[in-house]
């Protein structure tokens, strides 16, 4: 047996190591109907730049998982890819093209598409050598890419299907708008920000009465766009105005008081105004009411021509006008500061103003319920146990998902509109002539999807699916997924209904999900806070199993967890630990004769080996329990406190 450096050199060793894993084709799984699979997906990292700490996290533990179930025989796969992530790499493109003083515009649709294809070469590499130093032992020959040529047939496929079934349609809905991006925008990209702001009280009064009625907002410009005022019909203080007008305050319509119960009669005055383009809850008012919805904003957040005389002024300017007009009339009795929370896109920054837009849906209400079903009747387990809760959070007050998006990076929505009559047609392929008139000349929707959209597909459609591959029939359902808490709402629910959907089966059949990594303060990491850590440069400080180890002691199921130098030097310390004895138990194993040291065991050797069975045993019940951080210290006290520092 080759006798181990005398110096542990981590980088050294680990790439000598990873190298030969990757030529010997360890990693690679084939269907072998001998073997039973075992298959994860990798959650595929954005390629709007470098790993973080979190990915360094949520490899470490799919590269374990892995791991142990090739050592106990199963054909273990795992899917490594990268997500095109729409909005986040357009906005990095973007930056990157004004840096050159390049505007988007000039290049056009396609000089920009081009431009992005070449951003995602280069940071896709960047991404895979990453992943590779960190130690992932996937699959590389299965790579996949979010809008490679498998997974946009498997997009366009969903599209036209969920069309064709009613449940995607088009229509206008309050959507989140980014006034700088100009594109609706996910929950998930808005950041709620609390802020100092106002309770402005206006004044509204009531049609042929001396009587007037006091409204608190903190958005008194979309007072322009209000087309009703709103009370609780068991308020008494407001039953004879229900069904009488107030008069709107600098634009003289009359608009009709309604009884509703979502106001509440207990905040401010109890009357409320109701502005439906540009609210989500007044939007659903608006319908009970049939109240017309009059949007007052251009999609750069300035006022438009229903705006009258404040048309062209920018949404703050023309909420500082109508305050001081307000104001010199006698109607803003009065104005009281409040710290309120202000959606903030996670992209530009910009304030996210709720814009009532024509855009496509997707129907949710039939599609959540297998969904529901599937972790009610424990046919998908998720760990904790603990987000049974959130999910169902989510599920139970579940809205129908805007999926179109004003970008150019992304998949193209497979719709086309007839340049004759108007027709919409929804197909796989570009139609030659429009069905319904004959005409030959039809123009593609300028939309794209969703980065979740094509994500909801992942644990399928990087197998293969739409096509009946032999993959697709041996590997899926995959066994688990192992992601983050933050994105059960926007990834998580989105594959599991889409799995029962699309496949008729479940995608995963458990989801391991861990928290986020903190700084040994416990705060999040980030950029304003300059307390981020690369992960690349820990590695090339202290080796790759030493930031591995660090992250997975101590790591429990759904909890965040601290980062600290101090805990990858103890990991450092014990991979040198590891490291000396091999080396000793090499130098020595040849002047041992194996039958007779077997034959002759100590106190000492049995008691060892007792110790070790018992590990064994607790290591892998902690390993079927996805207590991955328990199964770890089990390893570390073992080997440090037993066998080195005793036996």
């Amino acid at each position: 047996m080759k006798e181990l450096e005398k110096q542990y050199n981590p980088s050294d060793i680990e790439k000598r190591l990873y190298e030969k894993w990757l030529d010997k084709k360890y990693f690679h799984a084939e269907v072998n109907r001998d073997k039973k699979p075992f298959t994860i997906v990798m959650p595929p990292p954005n390629i709007t730049g470098k790993l973080h700490m979190g990915h360094a996290l949520d490899n470490t533990l799919q590269d374990i998982l892995i791991r142990y179930k090739r050592m106990q025989g199963y054909e273990a796969l795992w899917v490594p890819g990268t997500d095109h992530a729409s909005i986040a790499t357009e906005v990095k493109v973007i930056e990157k093209l004004k840096s050159e003083g390049i505007d988007k515009h000039d290049l056009g649709r396609e000089g920009f598409l081009k431009k992005t294809w070449e951003w995602r070469e280069e940071y896709g590499r960047t991404i895979v050598s990453q992943l590779k130093k960190i130690g992932s032992s996937c699959d590389w020959d299965r790579e996949r890419f979010t809008m490679d040529e498998g997974c946009s047939e498997a997009v366009a496929d969903v599209f036209v299907k969920l069309y064709e079934d009613k449940k995607i349609y088009k229509g206008s809905r309050i959507v989140n708008w980014c006034p700088v991006c100009k594109t609706s925008i996910s929950d998930a990209e808005v950041v709620h920000e609390e802020q100092e702001g106002h309770f402005w009280h206006i004044l509204y009064p009531v049609d042929g009465s001396d009587e007037m009625v006091e409204i608190a907002t903190t958005r008194p410009e979309t007072l322009l766009g209000d087309t009703a005022v709103a009370v609780h019909p068991d308020d008494e203080r407001y039953k004879h105005l229900v069904g009488k007008y107030v008069i709107l305050p600098l634009v003289g319509r009359k608009i009709p008081v309604v009884a509703d119960s979502y106001v509440d009669m207990e905040f401010g005055t109890g009357v409320v105004k109701i502005t439906p383009a540009h609210d989500p809850n007044d939007f659903m008012v608006g319908k009970r009411h049939n109240l017309p919805e009059i949007n007052v904003m251009n999609d750069d957040a300035t006022i438009n021509s229903n705006g009258g005389k404040y048309e062209g002024m920018d949404r703050y300017e023309a909420r500082k006008v109508i305050v001081k007009e307000l104001e010199e009339l006698g109607l803003l009795k009065s104005v009281e500061p409040h710290v309120h929370n202000v959606g903030t896109h996670d992209r530009c920054h910009a304030t996210v103003e709720p814009l009532i837009k024509m855009q496509w849906f997707v129907k949710m209400d039939e599609l959540i319920k297998p969904a529901v079903e599937g972790i009610k009747n424990g046919d998908i387990k998720l760990i904790p146990k603990t987000m049974d809760r959130t999910y169902f959070n989510w599920t139970d007050n579940i809205k129908d998902w805007c999926i179109s998006r004003q970008l150019w990076w992304g998949h193209r929505i497979p719709a086309y509109y007839c340049d004759e009559c108007g027709e919409v047609v929804v197909s796989k392929t570009a139609p030659d002539v429009c069905p319904k008139c004959g005409c030959k000349h039809l123009t593609q929707d300028p939309d794209t999807l969703d980065t979740w959209f094509s994500s909801a597909l992942w644990p399928f459609s990087t197998l293969g699916w739409p096509k009946k591959t032999e993959e697709l029939e041996y590997f899926y359902p995959t066994d688990v997924l192992v992601t983050g808490y933050d994105i059960i709402f926007f990834w998580v629910i989105r594959m599991i209904f889409s799995g029962y959907e699309h496949t008729g089966k479940k995608p995963f059949d458990t989801v391991l999900f861990h928290g986020l990594v903190r700084d040994e303060l416990g705060r999040k990491m980030s950029k304003s806070l300059g307390n981020g850590v690369d992960p690349l440069d820990v590695i090339a400080q202290y080796g790759a199993d030493a930031l591995r180890l660090t992250l997975v002691t101590g790591n429990a199921p759904g909890n965040d967890m601290r980062y600290s130098e101090k805990k990858v030097i103890a990991s450092r310390n014990f991979a040198n630990k590891v490291w000396n004895a091999s080396r000793f138990i090499m130098m020595n194993d040849k002047a041992i004769d194996e039958e007779k040291a077997l034959a002759n065991l100590t106190n000492a050797d049995k008691w060892i080996l007792s110790k070790l069975n018992k590990i064994i045993d607790q290591v892998t019940d902690n390993m079927d329990k996805f207590e991955l951080g328990v199964a770890v210290s089990n390893i570390y006290d073992f080997i440090w406190e037993e066998f080195c520092d005793w036996y």
